[in-house]
């Protein structure tokens, strides 16, 4: 499952257009998109990989969870997260809601991300991400994804 990105001008912000095969092809590829827009040149190797873990009632306020917490990770490991691998799934029935501990939760997002050492590379900062403008849909049989980010 791979997805594409792209990182648009937005006005003194930057934004990150994706496409892939799946929402977690998309969501992989958004986060991509956030390591790309804060760094020109992500070394190939090193750093450890960290997971993440996220749950939400719609996709919109999962990715926004998931991005944000990308950007809390960067803050409090030092780290870079790149070569981004994500898995989503819906929680459908009632005994996986109340396994995630009781809440209507509708979709749960599991991941992982290649943490590089901030001082490994020249990164630029991104602040936070927003809602502003923000699209997660299935499009002509690929999902699509817009997300803007504060710099």
């Amino acid at each position: 499952m791979t997805g594409e990105f792209a990182l648009r001008e937005h006005t003194a912000d930057v934004a990150v257009e994706a496409t892939g095969e799946s929402t977690s092809a998309v969501f992989a590829a958004v986060a991509d998109g956030l390591a790309s827009a804060q760094c020109d040149d992500v070394p190939a190797t090193g750093g450890e990989r960290f997971s993440v873990e996220r749950e939400a009632e719609d996709l919109d306020g999962l990715l926004y969870d998931y991005l944000g917490r990308l950007i809390y990770e960067r803050d409090v490991r030092g780290v870079l997260p790149v070569d981004n691998d994500v898995a989503i799934s819906r929680i459908d029935d009632e005994d996986a809601a109340q396994a995630a501990g009781g809440d209507e939760n509708q979709y749960r997002l599991e991941a992982t991300a290649r943490g590089v050492d901030l001082a490994d590379v020249d990164a630029r900062e991104v602040k936070a991400v927003t809602f502003s403008q923000m699209v997660v849909e299935e499009r002509d049989d690929e999902w699509y994804a817009y997300v803007v980010f504060d710099v």
